[in-house]
């Protein structure tokens, strides 16, 4: 995998609906051909939700960006579970339906958005790798979409400032600097495989990730989405 991490401090306008897209055309045809029975599987990312409610979460998000409905408190716990309550008595099939086309219209709207909704792009990623788990699927946080999403989470840690760090990625051709770029502390350091990398960004459980080396800077400080 080669990964476009040697340009530095440069957004791509494009990188997060190109991520969208890529995403969908490989999920989509996935959760279409699940039998009802693996929507009720436990996701272990995300504790007391199944694959239905992470699919139903994730969709009610792109729509609200498709909608520009940003009411006080969206994206909270509260808000979240009132999305998939609101989403119970449909079936699988709208579930999917309505993701699709979420990924589909909410990718331009992101992308106008000059970097703000950048991390709901990432997040919908994230997401899709932990349904993955969930369905014992290959490629949990790797895929065709990797080396957009190694990009955008360098665009992402840039622009919050956090932990500077620099990844020996196995499966890529350079190194990635992710982090904010001040110099005031020393860069941490990682090697191993994209996916593990993503996996620690992301707060999830790394369950038989291969092994990895990380110095000067604790996992917990590269949670990039907190809890």
């Amino acid at each position: 995998m080669t990964t476009p991490a040697d340009v530095q401090g440069v957004r791509d306008p494009e990188l997060p609906g190109r991520l969208l897209a890529t995403e969908r055309d490989e999920l989509v045809p996935l959760l279409r051909a699940l039998a009802d029975t693996d929507f009720a599987l436990p996701v272990p990312a995300c504790p007391g939700w199944t694959v239905r409610d992470v699919l139903a979460h994730c969709s009610a998000a792109l729509l609200r960006v498709v909608e520009n409905r940003f009411e006080d408190g969206v994206f909270s716990p509260e808000s979240n579970d009132r999305d998939i309550a609101e989403r119970a008595d449909w079936t699988n099939a709208r579930v999917v339906d309505e993701l699709e086309r979420g990924m589909t219209e909410a990718g331009p709207v992101v992308v106008r958005a000059g970097g703000a909704l950048d991390g709901l792009a990432l997040g919908e990623w994230v997401h899709a790798g932990d349904v993955r788990v969930a369905l014992g699927e290959p490629g949990a946080y790797a895929g065709r979409g990797l080396p957009d999403a190694l990009a955008l989470l360098g665009t992402l840690t840039r622009d919050r400032g956090h932990v500077p760090l620099h990844a020996d990625l196995d499966d890529a051709d350079q190194p990635l600097k992710l982090g904010e770029v001040s110099g005031e502390r020393p860069p941490g350091r990682f090697i191993g495989d994209a996916a593990t990398l993503l996996r620690l960004y992301a707060g999830r459980p790394l369950g038989e990730a291969a092994g990895y080396e990380l110095a000067g800077v604790e996992e917990a400080e590269l949670n990039l989405f907190g809890g």
